[in-house]
């Protein structure tokens, strides 16, 4: 009989549906207190994910679901690199 590996999923904080984790964009509060993007997905920290729509992360924002889910403040710089993010997503797609 054949095993198979269980996928974890995650919600993400924009649209709230969920998604296989790697399918996801990770954001990271490490350790130190820094927020950042998490392209492996092991960084240590408190996480939150996005998946990669434009539509997604503009709801995100308004609603400030980053700064929830992370209890800290985004910097705006994130903001940015997660629109371009989002962007390649989309003409990818």
């Amino acid at each position: 009989m054949e095993r198979r590996k269980k996928i974890p999923m995650r919600k993400c904080v924009g649209c709230q549906q969920m998604f296989p984790k790697r399918e996801l964009i990770r954001i990271v509060l490490g350790t130190d207190g820094t927020v950042s993007l998490d392209p492996t997905g092991k960084r240590n920290g408190r996480g939150a994910y996005l998946c990669g729509k434009p539509d997604c992360l503009k709801t995100a924002r308004k609603r400030k679901s980053l700064e929830r889910a992370l209890k800290s403040p985004m910097p705006e710089s994130l903001y940015e690199q997660l629109a371009m993010h989002a962007e390649g997503a989309d003409r990818l797609g």
